[in-house]
């Protein structure tokens, strides 16, 4: 089961993508984990990762493969992966099929103003980290984390302006994506427009259909 997921921000893919590592015991992978795991422990590719990212440049594709492609490699892949976040345009999608084969990409769309209001409404804990929401997910005290107690702020990039930008963005870079995987027969696309158990149960429904 080697699975594409993706999903604009705020559109609760890690969340599902989480879902489907438990349920299917197959690990979840991201290239920024792995490019940040490399750099920490010094590896070589890490060493050259480090060199663009201590200069504020992109990594170039063919080190975040060469990292993505090791990975694939390891024991716990064998019954296969989901990939969260790679690819992010055709070229590394192009990349990306020389070294493996994708049996599905799930596409979970949800519309533009409800993620708008998801990601608007999100206050973080300064000093835990912990995530609560003004609608859906309030803490006891106004402002108060329930954890810890800290300090909840609004994080700069969940502002309203800075939100729209990072959709219109997403959109750009995954509707060729989308085109390019739906071409080949891969994609299905699930609305995201109820509860997160009620898209699990999309998810679980759908991998079931397709790996019977």
């Amino acid at each position: 089961m080697k699975l594409i997921i993706l999903g604009a921000p705020g559109s609760g893919k890690g969340t599902q993508a989480k879902f489907i590592t438990q349920l299917y015991r197959i690990p979840q992978i991201s290239t920024g984990d792995l490019l940040r795991d490399a750099v920490k422990h010094e590896t070589h590719l890490g060493l050259k990762a480090k060199e663009y990212m201590n200069t504020g440049t992109l990594v170039p594709d063919a080190i975040v493969l060469e990292l993505l492609k090791e990975r694939l490699n390891k024991d716990d892949c064998s019954a296969g992966y989901i990939l969260d976040g790679y690819p992010r345009n055709i070229s590394q999608a192009d990349s990306l099929a020389e070294i493996t084969n994708i049996d599905l990409v799930i596409n979970i769309s949800v519309d533009h103003k409800l993620l708008v209001e998801r990601i608007t409404g999100r206050r973080t804990c300064k000093e835990c980290g912990a995530i609560f929401h003004i609608q859906f997910k309030r803490p006891s005290k106004e402002n108060v984390c329930d954890k810890c107690s800290g300090e909840l702020f609004q994080r700069a990039d969940d502002t309203e302006e800075t939100v729209k930008k990072r959709l219109n963005t997403y959109e750009k870079q995954t509707k060729p994506l989308i085109d390019h995987y739906s071409s080949q027969e891969l994609l299905q696309t699930l609305i995201s427009d109820g509860t997160i158990e009620e898209m699990r149960q999309k998810v679980k429904d759908l991998l079931k259909n397709t790996f019977p």
